[in-house]
């Protein structure tokens, strides 16, 4: 079976690293390339983080540092839930530098992207700034993606402003040129991450299953998206899962368009469930989550890594 070509971008991050120690180690995902953005702490941090999670795997994929900055706003972080370095509380090797191209990470889509056969599936796991500057900078390379995966936004309320979710609030610009884009795109939205949760008897089989299950739950011990009482929230790995096991979620098909100006509700996602703006889709969306299917596919998925 051919491999599905993937770039991840990425803002490591505790649940970050979780979805990208499963989709390094799924035996149906080819990651051709991992780029990092500003978001959960800035963007010197998170780059850092990527290199030293890609030495603990002994990984050797091609990373790209990219946007330490909104496209228009002030820098904002989530340094409150991810810790000042992002990944705190694991004892990791130095960061292997020499997988750090000198290129912009941009530059290395927009290469990837290019000389990849086929398409190729972008799975945005922080703010969208780095693609919608791809598509700024090269609109050409729309042609050869196949889909775009990202966890962000929400049905309902927020985890960052009153109706937005932290990814797509910290850059509604860039956010709404991706929305706008034309391109298929799938979204895992804050609400169904809130229901992808690991609980205190399931930390206990991740950490004896392997070094990167000891790994992930010494973070989690630093982690503040929810509790090791009350559950531990795993919004990225949402996202792999729409890529690896799509039937765990309830989707639809749905018009999503981003709040940009209002005043206390920029970062808005606007999904449209019931049609009201009658326009045309451009998304499907996980409205909901099977959670005992995804505790199934996330334990076997942790099992798999090294």
């Amino acid at each position: 079976m051919e491999k599905r070509k993937v770039i991840i971008d990425t803002d490591p991050g505790i649940d970050d690293a979780v979805a990208l120690g499963i989709a390094l180690f799924s035996e149906v995902l080819d990651v051709k390339l991992i780029t990092t953005v500003a978001g959960n702490v800035g963007i010197e941090h998170v780059t850092n983080n990527l290199l030293k999670l890609l030495s603990f795997w002994d990984l050797s994929i091609p990373a790209a540092q990219g946007a330490s900055q909104p496209l228009t706003r002030a820098v904002k972080d989530a340094s409150d839930v991810h810790g000042v370095t992002g990944m705190a509380g694991y004892s990791f090797p130095e960061p292997n530098r020499s997988l750090l191209l000198e290129t912009s990470a941009v530059e290395a889509m927009y290469q990837t992207i290019k000389t990849n056969e086929g398409k190729i599936t972008i799975a945005a796991l922080g703010p969208l700034t780095n693609i919608a500057l791809l598509f700024k900078i090269y609109p050409e390379v729309k042609e050869k993606i196949e889909e775009i995966v990202l966890m962000g936004g929400a049905l309902g309320r927020g985890n960052f402003g009153v109706l937005s979710e932290f990814n797509i609030a910290i850059d509604p610009e860039a956010a709404a040129i991706v929305f706008e884009s034309g391109l298929p795109i799938a979204v895992a939205p804050l609400d169904v991450g809130a229901k992808a949760l690991v609980y205190p008897e399931d930390s206990a089989k991740i950490k004896e299953m392997n070094q990167t299950g000891d790994m992930m739950v010494q973070l989690f011990k630093k982690y503040r998206g929810g509790s090791f009482g009350t559950g531990l929230k795993m919004y990225d790995s949402c996202a792999i899962a729409y890529l690896l096991c799509p039937e765990i979620f309830d989707i639809q098909e749905t018009f999503v368009a981003i709040e940009t100006q209002g005043a206390y509700t920029a970062g808005a996602t606007i999904v449209d469930l019931n049609n009201r703006l009658k326009q045309k889709n451009n998304c499907r969306v996980c409205i909901d989550i099977d959670e005992a299917l995804f505790k199934d596919w996330f334990l076997q998925a942790i099992s798999k890594c090294k």
